[in-house]
């Protein structure tokens, strides 16, 4: 038994390393498209991911669950909300990729974090242990000290990490798998992705029957570099616990930064780096507190 829970752990870790380093290299990806606006890429994503979660659904026997999503209105209301939240995510990071912010989109996850501990003690009564909250305080500090320094503020971080700590509250709350809860989401977006298609896209790539082979492949790959790291997550998810996975998460943001200044040559300005050390100082604090408060439940 002890043997299996062993093996069971290491294929998790495995899991994980896989998914945090997909959601750290899709920029690659989505640079490769950096010729297709980016609320285009964000319609091929909606569209051709709904199709591939409903293949995977389906030949996973998983519409029973889908079916009793459908009898919930209390879970339909939280889905559409959190279907909104995931796209506006995906936009800005999209955008933020292919606009040459791919620092702040990383700055974004690694302080999305923190904005998770803060969300659930304003909506799910958590209290904070007072660790955490110097790990807040030392965050707070940096953006602070970015605004009143240099005059600017890391919006496009914040937004991408607010969006996503909502998301990630609302999935929280409707207690839903991850496959079948983005199937779902999909599903509402879909009418607004084939509406834009439609009516609204005026560009040279909006044709798929004018574009590339090879554009269009990358198009159609939208599902999979969507679906692929979430899956990971999931089979992560089930084998390791929630406390583990979360020292994963800083594979992802750190991925990015990397890319950011060595393959990309995005500026890694002062500004920039007064906001990233106060951020992984809260971090480390913040992982500190995790691994200590982990050992005292255990004992």
């Amino acid at each position: 038994m002890d043997n299996l829970a062993q093996q069971r752990t290491r294929q998790g870790v495995i899991f994980a390393i896989m998914a945090y380093t997909m959601w750290g290299i899709a920029p690659i990806y989505f640079k490769a498209l950096s010729s297709v606006p980016a609320i285009e890429i964000l319609m091929h994503r909606i569209i051709w991911s709904f199709f591939l979660l409903a293949g995977l659904i389906h030949f996973g026997q998983g519409w029973r669950s889908f079916q009793e999503i459908l009898k919930s209105k209390t879970k339909l209301v939280y889905l559409i909300t959190s279907s909104l939240l995931i796209g506006i995510n995906w936009l800005i990071f999209i955008w933020a990729v292919n606009s040459n912010h791919m620092l702040e989109a990383s700055l974004g996850y690694y302080i999305n974090p923190i904005i998770n501990v803060m969300l659930g003690m304003v909506f799910l009564s958590e209290r904070l242990r007072p660790v955490q909250w110097i790990a807040v305080a030392l965050a707070f500090c940096g953006v602070v000290i970015e605004l009143i320094a240099f005059g600017s503020i890391p919006y496009i971080s914040f937004a991408l990490a607010c969006s996503f700590g909502g998301y990630g509250l609302l999935r929280k709350k409707v207690n839903l798998d991850a496959q079948t809860g983005l199937f779902v989401e999909t599903l509402l977006l879909l009418p607004l992705a084939v509406i834009y298609w439609a009516f609204f896209t005026h560009s040279d790539t909006s044709n798929m029957f004018n574009n590339s082979w090879d554009l269009n492949t990358l198009l159609l790959l939208a599902g999979a570099i969507t679906t692929a790291p979430l899956l990971c997550f999931t089979g992560a998810a089930t084998r390791i616990k929630l406390s583990t996975l979360g020292f994963f998460q800083y594979i992802g943001p750190s991925l990015m930064f990397i890319l950011a200044i060595t393959v990309y040559g995005e500026h890694f300005s002062i500004n920039k780096a007064v906001t990233f050390l106060f951020i992984w100082a809260a971090l480390v604090v913040f992982s500190f507190d995790g691994i200590k408060n982990a050992r005292s439940n255990r004992k």
